[in-house]
């Protein structure tokens, strides 16, 4: 991202971020939503991406007089994925009458956990965070919203079964950062296999990322039939670079939601057939991304560099806030106004079939399920753009949910 941009918005980080868009709004009491984000640490190759969507998205609600004539406030900080900093940005945000929180963060998400709960203001984990938060039982103010990683790999299974010659007697490569983001997908894919009889096994390598090639040389060993890389930021780079240098085709390549145009144009031609799981759509040709461009960007209020709108990332954000501005007009329109956490957490469990025009797969949420149906697609790099390869679809969802019930089960023990 632009140094400018990003010293911009972190100079901005205490106040509003939604700018000239809020004189379109009557003067009623806002909604504040807290993106509270690491801009600065870890998660710096898709936060600016993301959080330039979700702001844009609030910006065009803004501009069409917001919720019923509410304006929706960005409350926009850094947190450097340190847990502490996000607590206190967090405690912050709550005294300003934030009603939802998005970390985009694991360690500052899970660390929030408890507090959210106890406070009972909403947090939203798209793409990270616990899994488990799917049982809105156990977590009735935590939404993972978009599909887990259970589900993403599920998802990426039944491909290689549907659509890649079947999974039954084939050699499948697991190569993850050796994390708990890494290990995650581990106990579906070892249950898949014993259910469709096929080898599994997983090579991990030492986080970042940046050193892996001991690792590829196992797998060169192994000679799998697909290969699942499972990591994020540079580290996806250097995966699909090091399984190509140990003769892996592209075509046999499969991503987690974690590999994006940036990646492409950093490894060029060898990109080209490599697979990733997709919670959203990318490009401008979406109808909401085409109202943003025009309503907002064109009139000069976008929240950073143009050239991004559109990117897999931006378009991630855009789909976060739309569900949660969905949640809160709902809410709003069965409850009424002050918008409350425990008011939005029923305006998110109202969600049906909602898919912003075409942006993400249909969601649907209920007291129980909090991750929507576990839907995504894949899709494949061609040489220019992300094309997808099947429709949305969810998989194997009774093998996801009997891990999410076990870990649900075991933070209600405090394990």
């Amino acid at each position: 991202m632009k140094k400018t941009w990003l010293s911009g918005l972190l100079g901005a980080c205490s106040a509003l971020a939604l700018g000239a868009s809020l004189a379109n709004v009557p003067d009623k009491e806002p909604v504040r939503f807290a993106l509270l984000q690491d801009f600065t640490a870890v998660y710096t190759f898709l936060t600016n991406e993301y959080n330039q969507g979700q702001q844009d998205y609030l910006r065009l609600v803004n501009a069409r007089g917001g919720l019923d004539g509410h304006p929706v406030e960005a409350l926009v900080r850094d947190t450097a994925n340190e847990p502490q900093r996000g607590i206190e940005a967090y405690n912050r945000a709550r005294g300003d009458g934030a009603v939802l929180v998005d970390f985009l963060s694991t360690p500052v998400s899970r660390a929030a956990v408890n507090r959210v709960l106890e406070d009972e203001v909403v947090m939203i984990t798209p793409l990270h965070g616990r899994g488990d938060a799917s049982h809105g039982e156990t977590f009735p103010f935590v939404f993972p919203m978009m599909a887990t990683y259970w589900s993403q790999a599920a998802i990426l299974a039944d491909y290689i079964d549907t659509e890649l010659g079947g999974l039954a007697g084939k050699r499948i490569a697991l190569v993850h950062i050796d994390s708990p983001f890494g290990r995650e997908p581990v106990p579906v894919l070892e249950t898949l296999a014993a259910r469709h009889g096929f080898e599994l096994r997983a090579f991990a390598y030492p986080s970042p990322g940046t050193e892996q090639s001991a690792t590829w040389s196992d797998v060169r060993r192994y000679r799998p039939d697909q290969v699942l890389i499972w990591g994020a930021g540079s580290g996806q780079q250097v995966s699909v670079r090091e399984a190509i240098r140990n003769g892996i085709r592209p075509e046999h390549i499969l991503s987690v939601v974690w590999l994006a145009e940036a990646d492409a144009e950093h490894l060029g031609k060898h990109m080209t057939g490599v697979k990733r799981y997709e919670a959203v759509a990318p490009g401008r040709e979406l109808p909401v991304i085409q109202a943003i461009l025009d309503e907002v960007v064109a009139k000069g209020e976008g929240s950073g560099p143009e050239e991004n709108v559109g990117s897999s990332y931006y378009n991630i954000g855009v789909a976060t806030m739309a569900v949660a501005v969905e949640a809160a007009r709902l809410a709003l329109a069965e409850y009424g106004a002050p918008l409350t956490g425990d008011t939005l957490r029923r305006g998110f469990e109202q969600i049906s079939n909602f898919d912003a025009e075409g942006l993400m797969p249909p969601l649907s949420f209920s007291a129980t399920d909090h991750q929507g149906g576990g839907f995504g697609r894949v899709s494949r790099w061609d040489g220019g753009a992300w094309v997808p390869v099947t429709e949305w679809r969810s998989a194997y969802q009774d093998i996801v949910w009997d891990e999410i019930e076990k870990d649900a089960a075991g933070f209600r023990d405090g394990r």
